[in-house]
């Protein structure tokens, strides 16, 4: 009796378990995209770093571009704050972005 009362026990255990774990693969999490707006995300990236590309003044190729649902984010090293200023300015124009997070770094 105390045998199949264990087995019981265990088998209920498991597939409880087992049920947890394939309905928490199902969550979705707040930095998880789509392929629709990855698609989106790298047409704005895109977008960013070719408006840097034909800048006279702000060196594109120093400045790190990533974007997620409209946010872009910079990073990287520029040699003044005007550049710093004007990369942020280009990156809000560009069609699609919704707020730009200027984490570029001046150099001393």
């Amino acid at each position: 009796m105390k045998n199949s009362l264990r087995i019981t026990t265990t088998c209920l255990a498991l597939l409880l378990g087992t049920g947890a774990v394939l309905t928490s693969g199902c969550a979705g999490t707040a930095t998880k995209e789509s392929t629709g707006e990855y698609i989106d995300n790298s047409a704005i990236t895109t977008k960013v770093k070719s408006a840097f590309a034909s800048d006279e003044m702000v060196k594109g190729r120093e400045i790190t571009v990533e974007s997620f649902r409209g946010t872009v984010q910079l990073s990287g090293f520029v040699n003044t704050s005007a550049e710093k200023d004007r990369a942020g300015r280009i990156a809000g124009s560009v069609e699609g972005v919704t707020d730009v997070k200027n984490n570029i770094i001046v150099k001393k």
